[in-house]
């Protein structure tokens, strides 16, 4: 068995995304992504997906001609290798991460989404080259299979008229009865019984309107509500006591850890954040504030799978719970996430998945929800299959974009529907 890794391809694609709101703006009709390919002198092939935007594109390129001649099996010299990636300090001086959603971008979070997908890409090669699945490879599952929660999001029908994008029917959702509408799709496609709803788009009064609406048409559910840091603090406290008595937990309601401690010091409502909360460096003075009581893991962010897991170790040690944040992923990512969930003994909620948005993807067989569950896979590696054609086709897409599309930018989608739209500034309300 030669676990030498002889060649890694890198396709950037672009895929479909319908016009999901949020409080920076609307998703644009095509999304990038990044498909990574991991090649081993036995010819074995391993996957993994992460951002596809160009300051992503122009951190891989380095690091994948770095990784060969190494081993498939040498996963702690994956951070050896991204710390020796350079960073633009262009790309992070100033800048937000991608959808402007995970706080102020460092070079450090650049390195780790990169080297996520690359760990994913290996951890899926030495599981086939050794005839073991990835959860098998983390120390062993201990659930077969993983709970998700309905990704609600407010949203128009249709793309602006005279934009290129792809139909969906999932219609328009932005008054409670659309939202309340969307969920019923939701339950009856993938069985999902928690729910959580993108906020920050209306005013807050709206929004509980809308989630109230929820809790009525599916009582007894778990529900959350994330704006995003779109309000103050005193607008956080305010929607915590309106809706306290049906929030399983509230995500990210006011910007930045202070602010998230003050709210927590000032409600019962369990806090929830993919935000404050995205790097071990952060983890300090969330916690010794109490700051938030879930933190959302997302292995785009933390650098991987197995950091995940550490995560979730640190989250248990503080008596802190743990789950899932998900942004614009395709199965593959899927996948590693379900494979790393099945390991993690304290994972209480359910986890968020964008992937039913998404309906394209390049793997020869989608995977799906059952009763809002997806299965565990015991099969070598994560599981799936690359379909190459779907992934030409993508990637053709991305070839023929003039780069208006190749960096997510949701204000500037925006724009075309709305040309006085600025970002809004935080709070906003």
């Amino acid at each position: 068995m030669n676990l030498t890794i002889t060649d890694v391809r890198l396709t950037p694609i672009l895929v479909a995304d319908p016009p999901l709101l949020n409080t920076q703006g609307v998703h644009q009709p095509y999304t990038p992504r990044l498909i990574v390919e991991v090649v081993t002198a036995d010819g074995i092939t391993g996957l993994g997906e992460t951002y596809g935007d160009a300051k992503y594109l122009e951190l891989a390129r380095p690091f994948a001609e770095a990784l060969k001649g190494r081993q498939v099996s040498d996963l702690n010299g994956l951070f050896t290798v991204a710390d020796q990636v350079a960073v633009d300090a262009s790309r992070v001086e100033n800048a937000v991460d991608v959808g402007g959603l995970r706080g102020v971008q460092t070079a450090d979070k650049l390195r780790l989404s990169v080297a996520s997908g690359f760990e994913v890409a290996c951890l899926d090669a030495l599981g086939k080259a050794l005839g073991l699945p990835v959860h098998t490879l983390l120390g062993g599952k201990v659930r077969d299979t993983v709970e998700y929660s309905a990704y609600l999001f407010y949203k128009w029908d249709h793309h602006p008229e005279g934009v290129p994008a792809e139909k969906d029917d999932w219609g328009a959702a932005v008054d409670p009865a659309g939202v309340v509408e969307q969920a019923r799709r939701f339950t009856e496609r993938y069985g999902f019984t928690s729910f959580k709803l993108k906020g920050g788009v209306f005013p807050p009064a709206e929004e509980i309107a809308a989630v109230r609406a929820l809790a009525e048409a599916f009582p007894g559910h778990p529900l959350r509500l994330d704006p995003n840091g779109a309000w103050s603090v005193e607008t956080s406290v305010q929607v915590a006591r309106e809706l306290g008595d049906v929030l399983e937990y509230l995500e990210d309601p006011a910007l930045g850890t202070p602010a998230m401690a003050e709210v927590a010091a000032r409600t019962g409502v369990p806090l929830a954040t993919n935000m404050c909360v995205t790097t071990f460096a952060e983890i300090e003075e969330a916690f010794t504030k109490g700051a938030v009581q879930v933190v959302l893991s997302d292995h785009h962010y933390w650098g991987g799978l197995r950091n995940t897991q550490q995560l979730a170790a640190v989250c248990r040690t503080f008596g802190v719970g743990v789950s899932m944040h998900s942004n614009t992923h395709l199965g593959i990512s899927l996948a590693a996430m379900t494979h790393v969930a099945a390991t993690v003994p304290n994972l209480h909620h359910a986890c968020d998945s964008h992937y039913p948005w998404q309906s394209e993807d390049v793997l020869t067989e989608r995977l799906t929800f059952e009763d809002g569950r997806v299965a565990v896979s015991d099969a070598p590696g994560l599981g799936v299959e690359l379909d190459r054609e779907r992934l030409a086709v993508l990637h053709r897409r991305w070839l023929d974009d003039d780069g208006t599309l190749r960096d997510r930018d949701d204000a500037a989608a925006m724009r075309i529907a709305d040309p006085a739209w600025v970002t809004p500034a935080m709070p906003r309300w």
